[in-house]
Order: C-alpha cells, then sequence, then structure tokens
C-alpha cells in the first residue's frame, strides 16, 4: 500500500516529493506513428475516366469533322490543296453536271461509274491499312485477358468430390490456359482440390465454369472414394478466395497423389500447404453432415 501511496494523484497535485526522473520523457506532445502505405495501394493514382453519353459522343464527333472541314477549306483557298472533284453518282448525274450529261450519257455515265470505283478503291485500301495483322490481333486478345497481378494475386480454391472424367478435366485445364491463370490440380479420392491464381476478372469468368457451366451432378462420387462406397452426387465446392502477394504455381498441371501425406507435401513445397488442410477439413466435416 505505501508504493501506491507514493504514486498516487495527490502527490502529483499537491506537491513536488516526485522527482523529476519519474517524467523523464513525458511531454505536453502527443507522438503519433508514421503513416505506412498499404503494400496494395497503386504507386500512380488511379482516376476514373470519364464515359460521355451518346448525345456527347455524336456532339464532339460532329465538332472535330467540322474543324477539319474548316482546315482543309482553308488550304484550298491558300491553294496548298487541289479543290477535290464533286462527287457525282448515278442518281444525282443529271443535277450535278446538267448540260453536260444531255450532250454525251454515255461518256459521262463511264466517267462516273469510274469515279465511283476510285471511291471504293480507296475507301478499302484506307480500311487495310487500318486492320491489324494476325499478330497484333493476337496480342490484343492476350492484353484483353492477362491482368496486372503486381499489387495482388486472387486465389480460388475448389473441391470437386469426383474429377476422373476427362472431359471435364480437359475444360479445367484449357480454360485456366485460355485465361493465362496459374495453379494446379491435385487428385485424391474425393477430395480434388483445384487452385487458380489470376486477377479479378480471370477469377470471376473462371468461377462461373466450375461453379455453373460444367455440369458436375452428371457423374456420381462416393463418401470415401472407393468405387464400393455409397453413392452420392457429384459437386464442385468454393472452399476459399482472398489475395495474396505473390503467385505460388505456375501452369496449370495436374498431379495425382496416393495419400493424404503425399497431397499436403505437394501443396508445401510451393509454400501453401494450409490450403489442402482447408479443403481435406472440409471433406471430413461433409462426409460427418452426411452420416
Amino acid at each position: 500500500m505505501e508504493y501506491f501511496d507514493y504514486f498516487s494523484y495527490d502527490k502529483v497535485t499537491t506537491g513536488s516529493e516526485l522527482e523529476e526522473e519519474h517524467f523523464e520523457g513525458v511531454t505536453s506532445l502527443v507522438e503519433h506513428p508514421t503513416q505506412m502505405k498499404a503494400p496494395t495501394d497503386p504507386l500512380k493514382p488511379s482516376f476514373l475516366p470519364v464515359y460521355l453519353t451518346k448525345k456527347e459522343r455524336k456532339k464532339l464527333r460532329r465538332q472535330n469533322r467540322r474543324e477539319t472541314w474548316k482546315e482543309k477549306q482553308e488550304k484550298i483557298r491558300l491553294g496548298l490543296e487541289p479543290p477535290p472533284e464533286p462527287k457525282v453518282r448515278v442518281s444525282n448525274l443529271m443535277r450535278a453536271l446538267g448540260t453536260q450529261a444531255v450532250q454525251d450519257p454515255t461518256k459521262i455515265e463511264a466517267h462516273v461509274r469510274e469515279q465511283m470505283a476510285k471511291r471504293q478503291k480507296a475507301h478499302e485500301a484506307a480500311n487495310a491499312a487500318r486492320k491489324l495483322t494476325v499478330e497484333q490481333r493476337r496480342e490484343k486478345k492476350i492484353k484483353k485477358l492477362k491482368e496486372d497481378t503486381s499489387l495482388g494475386v486472387h486465389v480460388t480454391v475448389y473441391r470437386v468430390y469426383n474429377l476422373t472424367n476427362p472431359a471435364k478435366k480437359f475444360k479445367v485445364e484449357i480454360n485456366a490456359k485460355q485465361l493465362y491463370m496459374s495453379g494446379c490440380v491435385v487428385l485424391y479420392r474425393n477430395v480434388n482440390v483445384v487452385v487458380v491464381e489470376g486477377g479479378a476478372r480471370q477469377q470471376k469468368k473462371f468461377k462461373r465454369l466450375m461453379m455453373n457451366r460444367i455440369k458436375w451432378n452428371e457423374e456420381h462420387s462416393t463418401k470415401d472414394g472407393t468405387d464400393k462406397g455409397e453413392k452420392i452426387e457429384n459437386r464442385c465446392v468454393l472452399i476459399w478466395e482472398g489475395t495474396v502477394k505473390h503467385r505460388s504455381f505456375g501452369d496449370m498441371k495436374f498431379k495425382v497423389c496416393p495419400t493424404e501425406s503425399f497431397a499436403r507435401d505437394h501443396f508445401k513445397k510451393h509454400g501453401v500447404e494450409h490450403y489442402w488442410d482447408l479443403a481435406y477439413s472440409s471433406s471430413i466435416l461433409d462426409t460427418a453432415e452426411d452420416n
């Protein structure tokens, strides 16, 4: 009690019995910790793009075309460019040429058709010049599918009861490759774990494949994963989805594991053995609920 009496509030308020060493480092200032940036924050500030309405886009296009036309007219007036030929068609031939069309209609019609063919050829040449090559189209498609994962990788873990059908295995593998996603598939009895890594849009497409597009219930599985076990409906279960800092796997590959420890060691080599622990424990709980 004497110790606490010595450091009571009465001593602080009334007198100077406490020595200064007891208040060393105590000031009237408030110390705030240094604000740290989150590792997922972008290095450069990102701004939301401003989307124009259809009416605004048409107005902007009309103004740009007007400015281009004025610039061309100014060059023609100064003599920098020759004036364009009149755009004559068969439908407006009489209105555009008048007496010339009456004097020699066959010659005028041939001349008009030649102009029309020339304009058509110039139009097709301009389209061909803007057309992307095969390599450019491939790069454009790849750029559209690939996502920047430098700030974080989205990971999703699925568990499928029965993954012996080669057609369904092919769909899982080829879709992951087409979406440029990484991951692995571990095959072990009725605990077939599918791990995929990629961006948010890639995960959205792959999740739709696993949960909706593939009809898992067309085949049956067993509770214990053996041929003689009790039949149950095959299905795909979403175990976990989240974000990690780096990728743990390369291209999508299949791994057949005869035992549970062998499967866990495979995940442990990549430092993500908790994926297997989560999937395996959920399978045990599902089996217990069915029983």
